[in-house]
C-alpha cells in the first residue's frame, strides 16, 4: 500500500517527514513536493481542518489565522480558583459556554489545615453564581469525567490540564494555561496559526500482552525528539483503529500530550459510537474520516502487531526501551541513566545477585491508567496468584466513581484486593506527586502520564530522590505476580479481555451539581483565607532594564521544575505564598534574587547600571526622562522550558516576583508561550549560545518598538561592571492581540484598560 519513500525506521514506526497525499485515508499517492504544489487538495481533507473550520470566528474566515472559540471548557481544582479570579477581575459575569470543575487534584487534607477544602468550596459557589458544573472530590479525575460526560465527535473543548485530549472519540480538545480559559470565559477568541496535520495511521494488531501505554510510549519515543509532532494535531487513521476499543484508543490518546503536540483526533467508527451510546450519548456520534483526498505534512505510521512491551526510564517519556531491552541488559542501561543524570538514583542497587531487577511499587491510576479496560487486563494477570511479596505495593486508582461501581459489581474488586492490590478512588495525586509518594531511592513503575524528576513527589534538592518509569498495567501486573521482579506480560498467559462494561451514571446524578443555564448572579463567592486576588502588575515600560536572576543550561526544563507539583498545590490559588516555590528544585536562590530586583534593594549596583544606560542615551533624552521610561525587572535564561503540564503558575510566579521575560533558545510547547504572554512576559528567543550570563543586565531602549511590530528585531545592551556589550533579540511572530497583551503587562491589565475605555 505504502511506496517506497524517505523516511526513518524506528523499530515498529515508520516516520515520512514530508508534506503527503491520502487517498480515502489509505493510499499514499504523492509525496513529491512539485506535485504537491501543484495539486489541487490542500489540507481541508483532513478531520482537523473542517472542525477547526467549524469553530474558526475570524470574520475573514481565514484558515490560515484561526480565532477559535470552544464549546465546553474544564478545569480542575489546582486550576479553576487562579482562573476564575483572573476572569472576575476582568469582568466575568456568567460562564458563556459549559465550563466543568472537577476535583481531582486537591482532594487531600492540606497539611492538616482547611486549604484544600476551602478551594472545594469556592469551586462549588462558582458554579452556583456564574452557571457551570461542580464534580465533588473523588468522583472522577477530569479526564475520566469529560470523556464520561462531555466529549463527543466534531467538537472541541478547552482544558487548563495539558492531558486533555479526547481526539479518540472524535473531539479536537486542547490543554492550555489558565489565561486561554479566561479569554473564553470572557468570549474573546483563541488565536492560533493553522497547525500541522500528522497522520498516526496505525495498521495491524496488537499481541494481546501489549496494552496501550506500549503503543503510546513507542510514538512518544520516535517523534518527541525529532520535533515532527511540535505543535501539530496527530490525526489517528488506519485500519488498525478498528482492532481497539474505545478505552484503548482513550488510554493512548491521553498519552499524546509528551510528544508535545498541540492535539489529536481520531477517525470514529462503531466502536466510537457504541461506546457514546453506553454513556446516554448517541446524537454526540458523528463519523469522522479524511475525504477522499487529505493533505497531510507527514506521517508517523506504526505497526501494532510488531509493537513489544516498553518502558520510559527516568526522566522522561521519550526515554523508551522495550522493556526486553531493559531485562537483558539492566547495568549497561541503568549506569547510562545514572551518568546522564549525574546523580545517584539508586538504580544499581536494584539489580540483584541474578540480575533481575527488584520493584518497590507499583501504580496504575487516573486518565491514562484508571480506565475500565487497562484495570480489567491487568487483573486478568494479578487475579490467578497473590503477588505474594510485601515489600512491593500495588495501588489501583479508577478513573471514576461509576468505573469503580462497576469493578465492584463484576467482582474485579475483590479480586484485586484478595490478591493484595490497594484499590482506591479517582485521584490524580500519584500523577504530580500528592499520593504514593515513593521512599527515598525506591523504584517505582507505573501506569500513569509522566517520570519527570521530583514529579512524584521526591525533593533531590533536599537529598530525597525517587525513580519511576511508566509502563503499561498489563506488564505492572505481570511484576506484582511475581514478587515485585520487573517482568514483561509477553508471553503471559492473559484470559478474555473482552470485559462487557455497564455504565452507570448513578453516582453522578447523586453527587454532580449541574448549574448549566441556572447562573444566580447574586450568590456570593466563598472564599476562604488561602484564596487571595492577583497583586497589581505594571505595564510595559517605554524602555526596559532586565536582570538575568536564573541562567539554566538544561537541554529542556520542565514546567514541573519552573514550579513545583505536589506540596506546592495546596498554594495555586494564593498567588504570593506559591509564587515562594519558584524554581525551588532547579534554583534555589532564584527567588531571592528577583525579590531584589523587584523590591530594588541592591541600589549601590542599580545606580550603576542606570548611569551606564543615561550615558548610552545622553543624546536623546534627559536622565529624569529616562529613568522615569525604564522599567526595572528580572528575567531568566533556559534552554528550552516549557515541557510538559500546562500550568500557567509557571508563568505567573515569575510575574509577581518581578519577572517581565524570558530568553530560550526554544520554547518547548505553544502553550507555554502562551502562558508567558498572557502574564506580560516577553519570550525572547536567542540564536546561537547566549551572549549574557548570570546576573548580567540587559538593556531594551527600544522594546515598544519591538512588542509593537514596528520593528522583527532589537539592539540590547548587555551590561556587567566593565563591561558593555551589544547583542540583537528576537521574540516570535505574535498576533495584534499577544501584542496588546505583552504592551498591557498581562490579561487582567489587557481587560480592565477595555472596561476603562
Amino acid at each position: 500500500m505504502f511506496p517506497t519513500i524517505k523516511s526513518v525506521e524506528y523499530k515498529s514506526v515508520e516516520l515520512i517527514e514530508e508534506d503527503i497525499l491520502l487517498y480515502k485515508g489509505r493510499e499514499i499517492v504523492s509525496h513529491d513536493q512539485a506535485a504537491l504544489q501543484n495539486h489541487s487538495y490542500g489540507p481541508e481533507g483532513t478531520i482537523t481542518y473542517n472542525i477547526l473550520a467549524a469553530h474558526n470566528n475570524n470574520p475573514e474566515k481565514n484558515q490560515d489565522k484561526l480565532q477559535l472559540n470552544f464549546d465546553i471548557l474544564a478545569s480542575h481544582d489546582i486550576t479553576y480558583v487562579a482562573i476564575i479570579q483572573t476572569a472576575k477581575a476582568s469582568g466575568l459575569s456568567a460562564f458563556p459556554v459549559p465550563y466543568i470543575l472537577t476535583n481531582c487534584h486537591n482532594s487531600l487534607c492540606a497539611v492538616g489545615g482547611t486549604i484544600n477544602s476551602d478551594d472545594h468550596a469556592f469551586g462549588l459557589s462558582a458554579a452556583r453564581k456564574y452557571g457551570g458544573v461542580f464534580v465533588p472530590p473523588h468522583l472522577a479525575v477530569i479526564h475520566s469525567y469529560m470523556r464520561e460526560n462531555w466529549a463527543g465527535c466534531g467538537k472541541m473543548i478547552l482544558g487548563s490540564d495539558s492531558h486533555t485530549r479526547y481526539g479518540a472519540l472524535g473531539t479536537l480538545a486542547v490543554g492550555e494555561g489558565g489565561g486561554e480559559l479566561v479569554k473564553q470565559l470572557l468570549s474573546q477568541s483563541y488565536e492560533i496559526k493553522t497547525p500541522k496535520v500528522i497522520a498516526v495511521y496505525l495498521e495491524g494488531k496488537p499481541q494481546s500482552w501489549v496494552g496501550p501505554m506500549d503503543i503510546a510510549l513507542t510514538l512518544i519515543g520516535a517523534v518527541f525528539n525529532n520535533g515532527l509532532a511540535k505543535n501539530a494535531v496527530l490525526e489517528f487513521i488506519g485500519p488498525g483503529i478498528a482492532e481497539l476499543s474505545a478505552e484503548y484508543r482513550n488510554a493512548i490518546d491521553v498519552m499524546t500530550t509528551e510528544t508535545s503536540c498541540w492535539s489529536s483526533i481520531w477517525e470514529t467508527d462503531k466502536t466510537t459510537q457504541k461506546y457514546l451510546e453506553l454513556h446516554g450519548r448517541s446524537s454526540d456520534y458523528r463519523e469522522l474520516k479524511p475525504a477522499q483526498y487529505a493533505r497531510y505534512n507527514g506521517m508517523i505510521k506504526i505497526k501494532l502487531d510488531k509493537i513489544k512491551p516498553m518502558i520510559a526510564l527516568p526522566f522522561h517519556p521519550s526515554n523508551v526501551y522495550e522493556l526486553d531491552e531493559v531485562l537483558a541488559n539492566p547495568r549497561d542501561i541503568f549506569n547510562k541513566i545514572e551518568k546522564d543524570t549525574a546523580a545517584s538514583l539508586g538504580l544499581m542497587e536494584k539489580i540483584d545477585c541474578q540480575g533481575r531487577i527488584r520493584v518497590d511499587q507499583g501504580i496504575i491510576a487516573g486518565c491514562a491508567g484508571g480506565t475500565f479496560d487497562s484495570i480489567m487486563a491487568a487483573a486478568d494477570i494479578l487475579c490467578s496468584g497473590q503477588m505474594q511479596n510485601n515489600t512491593f505495593s500495588l495501588s489501583v486508582y479508577p478513573g471514576s466513581q461509576p468505573l469503580y461501581l462497576e469493578i465492584a459489581r463484576n467482582g474485579t474488586l475483590a479480586k484485586l484486593i484478595n490478591a493484595g492490590a490497594l484499590v482506591k478512588t479517582a485521584f490524580c495525586g500519584p500523577c504530580f506527586g500528592a499520593g504514593d509518594i515513593p521512599a527515598n531511592r525506591s523504584f517505582s513503575i507505573r501506569h500513569c502520564t509522566r517520570n519527570f524528576p521530583n514529579r512524584e513527589g521526591s525533593k533531590p534538592n533536599q537529598g530525597q530522590i525517587a525513580s519511576v518509569a511508566l509502563m503499561d498495567s498489563l506488564s505492572i501486573a505481570a511484576t506484582a505476580r511475581n514478587g515485585g521482579i520487573l517482568s514483561s506480560a509477553e508471553g503471559m498467559a492473559i484470559n478474555n479481555r473482552n470485559h462487557q462494561y455497564t455504565f452507570d451514571n448513578a453516582p453522578y446524578l447523586a453527587r454532580v451539581y449541574n448549574g448549566i443555564g441556572k447562573a444566580e448572579p447574586e450568590f456570593q463567592l466563598c472564599y476562604g483565607p488561602n484564596i487571595t486576588d492577583w497583586p497589581p502588575m505594571e505595564a510595559l515600560g517605554d524602555m526596559l532594564l532586565l536582570k538575568i536572576v536564573s541562567f539554566i543550561t538544561d537541554p529542556v526544563t520542565t514546567t514541573d521544575e519552573l514550579i513545583p507539583s505536589g506540596e506546592t498545590s495546596s498554594y495555586r490559588s494564593n498567588p504570593l505564598a506559591l509564587a515562594e516555590f519558584t524554581l525551588s528544585r532547579k534554583d534555589p536562590a532564584y527567588v531571592a534574587r528577583a525579590k531584589e530586583v523587584r523590591d530594588r534593594t541592591n541600589t549601590a549596583e542599580l545606580e550603576a547600571v542606570l548611569n551606564t544606560c543615561y550615558t548610552l542615551l545622553e543624546d536623546k533624552a534627559s536622565a529624569i526622562q529616562i529613568a522615569s521610561a525604564i522599567q526595572i525587572a528580572s528575567a531568566i535564561y533556559a534552554h528550552k522550558p516549557g515541557d510538559g503540564s500546562a500550568r500557567e503558575q509557571a508563568a505567573s510566579c515569575q510575574r509577581i516576583l518581578g519577572g517581565a521575560a524570558n530568553f530560550a533558545k526554544e520554547y518547548a510547547t505553544k502553550r507555554y508561550v502562551s502562558n508567558l504572554i498572557n502574564w506580560g512576559i516577553i519570550p525572547f528567543i536567542i540564536d546561537g549560545e547566549p551572549p549574557f550570563q548570570n546576573s548580567d543586565y540587559i538593556f531594551i531602549p527600544e522594546i515598544t518598538a519591538l512588542i509593537r511590530g514596528e520593528q522583527t528585531t532589537v539592539q540590547a545592551y548587555i551590561l556587567r561592571p566593565e563591561h558593555c556589550g551589544i547583542c540583537t533579540l528576537t521574540i516570535p511572530d505574535l498576533n495584534p492581540i499577544e501584542r496588546k497583551l505583552l504592551e498591557a503587562g498581562s490579561l487582567i491589565n489587557y481587560n480592565r484598560g477595555k472596561q476603562d475605555g
